[in-house]
């Protein structure tokens, strides 16, 4: 992961533990749901952000390693954590592309909403795989980008400008090649979407005013695939909303 990402994270790390997007949503319990997590399972959590993942997954399993790479963001997912009383949870310093595990150390590998900010995703995706146990599970969430390229380059743009820390979003398609390249069998994926408040989604990376006009303009001048892939509605109000794609892949490690 580039020092950028690591100095965005941290400073802005409290607004990821309190941000609805990352805390609530049916998505969370879609992840278990899909999982199917068993107590007597090792469970690491890439890229923690908040710890939210690391907590819904606590309650289900024998133990939780939460890791990210920015230790203030550690520090505020653990403190907020522990103010829940939970104790099967660790706390690991991790880059997401060179793991400090043995092989086959965990039952299940998770990571929500952070791969795009990784300069190499197909290296966590190995990392990943080298990391779980024989018949284990990588279970990710990430933005999902459209099939249409234009439309996909636009909203790399869209993102870039709100967080510069953003790297590269990918379809469902890449998401797929990435597993296989990496010796795992997609066992199913889907896309979901999230509506989300447009002012709250860039006062969490404290967007300065000409920033958050620059983005109302691409909203309103979207063209009609972006439009629909985004969900873009009262753009250029204090109402605007916009829909955040997901993908939800899971895959499996051969036996």
């Amino acid at each position: 992961m580039t020092g950028d990402v690591k100095q965005r994270f941290s400073q802005y790390a409290h607004g990821y533990v309190t941000s609805e997007t990352h805390s609530q949503g049916h998505d969370l319990d879609r992840l278990i749901e899909l999982a199917q997590p068993q107590p007597d399972w090792v469970v690491l959590d890439v890229a923690t952000g908040g710890g939210h993942t690391a907590l819904k997954f606590a309650p289900h399993v024998a133990k939780v390693i939460a890791s990210d790479f920015a230790p203030p963001m550690l520090a505020e997912a653990k403190a907020f954590i522990e103010s829940k009383g939970v104790t099967k949870i660790e706390f690991a310093d991790v880059d997401a592309e060179n793991m400090p595990y043995p092989d086959a150390t965990f039952d299940l590998v998770t990571c929500r909403v952070a791969p795009h900010h990784f300069a190499d995703a197909f290296k966590f995706v190995q990392e990943a795989a080298r990391v779980l146990k024989p018949g284990g599970l990588l279970l990710v969430q990430d933005h999902l980008n459209p099939d249409d390229d234009k439309a996909a380059e636009y909203l790399e743009a869209f993102e870039r400008l709100r967080d510069p820390s953003h790297n590269r979003v990918f379809n469902s398609y890449e998401w797929q090649g990435l597993y296989l390249d990496a010796g795992l069998t997609v066992e199913h994926w889907e896309r979901i979407s999230r509506e989300a408040s447009f002012t709250k989604w860039v006062e969490r990376q404290d967007c300065p005013p000409e920033v958050r006009e620059r983005l109302e303009i691409m909203m309103i001048q979207a063209p009609d695939p972006v439009k629909e892939w985004m969900n873009f509605q009262c753009a250029g109000t204090p109402d605007a909303t916009l829909d955040h794609a997901y993908i939800i892949i899971l895959g499996k490690k051969p036996m």
